[in-house]
Formats: C-alpha cells, sequence, structure tokens
C-alpha cells in the first residue's frame, strides 16, 4: 500500500471533536457533508486546501476523546490518504482501521507543513520526498494490512462471509 500527497500538520492530543465538530454530527449522516468540516476548528480552510491522497500529520495521541466512528469517515471522505501521527487513541486507530483510513504510527518531527511525503506501508517506510529523507514506520499488522486493503472491516467480511486473516 502506498500513499503520496501533501503534509497537513497538527499538534498533540487532536480530539474527535477536533476531527469533526460535534455540531454536526446530529445533524447529517451524510458523510460527503461531514468532510466538508473536517478539522475546521483548527484549520477552517482545511478542506478547501486537502488534494485527493494528501496526508493528516499530528503529534501524540490523535483521535482521543468519543468512540464515533465519524471522525476516521469524515477524514476518509475529505480524500485524505492516511493519517500520520506518533501516537494514536487506541480506540481511534481501530476505527480507522475498520473504516478502511490508514493509519502510521511514527516520528512526525521530521515532517513540516506541506512536505511532499510517500508513505509505503510494505516497505515500512516514509519518504520525505520535499527533506530528502527517510522516515522508518512501525509497521502495521498483516491482517490490519488485508482490512486496509479491502476497504475496511465490512466489505472485508462480505467479502469472504465472516473473519478470514489467513
Amino acid at each position: 500500500m502506498q500513499y503520496r500527497g501533501k503534509a497537513h500538520k497538527f499538534g498533540n492530543d487532536v480530539n474527535t471533536d477536533y476531527i469533526i465538530s460535534g455540531k454536526y454530527k446530529f445533524k447529517t449522516l451524510d458523510m460527503k457533508e461531514l468532510a466538508k468540516h473536517v478539522m475546521e476548528d483548527l484549520d477552517p480552510d482545511f478542506y478547501s486546501k486537502v488534494s485527493q491522497g494528501d496526508l493528516i500529520v499530528a503529534g501524540s495521541n490523535f483521535g482521543c476523546g468519543s468512540s464515533r466512528e465519524q471522525a476516521p469517515l469524515a477524514i476518509k471522505y475529505a480524500n485524505v490518504g492516511a493519517v500520520l501521527a506518533k501516537s494514536f487513541a487506541r480506540i481511534f486507530y481501530r476505527n480507522c482501521i475498520n473504516t478502511g483510513l490508514p493509519v502510521v504510527e511514527c516520528d512526525t518531527d521530521l515532517i513540516a507543513a506541506g512536505d511532499e511525503l510517500e508513505v509505503d506501508l510494505a516497505k515500512g517506510v516514509i519518504r520525505n520526498i520535499t527533506a530528502g529523507i527517510e522516515i522508518p514506520v512501525k509497521p502495521l499488522p498483516g491482517v490490519m494490512i488485508k482490512i486496509l486493503n479491502d476497504g475496511g472491516l465490512a466489505p472485508h467480511f462480505r467479502k469472504y462471509g465472516g473473519f478470514n486473516f489467513d
């Protein structure tokens, strides 16, 4: 799995209400509509700046807060290719895998806003094309890569008729 895009950088402890404000979660279940409001409390212009495949880059504890799946789904529907962070809130991390949004744990200090990145999950490396460096990543277990390749947990179940992680 490879992703390439521009880095949109955020700090530590980005909670799910910053990802998608609670004021929108109860107005619509339309993920395309929710995507228009992703990260707007931290960057009001985020949705207009993000291009297909761009990457959210953050510090520690990304996705803390509520366990609602709207946060990773809204990121995915905003056409973000993957989220890179030093660490993730565990339930957010799992919700990302379940919804088919790749998440990568790595040292994000070597990435600046606007850097052009290439993420290669199979090789376990991020290439910061702008800075001319490679950043090793914490590899995802094979089962998670399989679920991501299938588009998330529900499509994986539909494909295999239940659990199949061989």
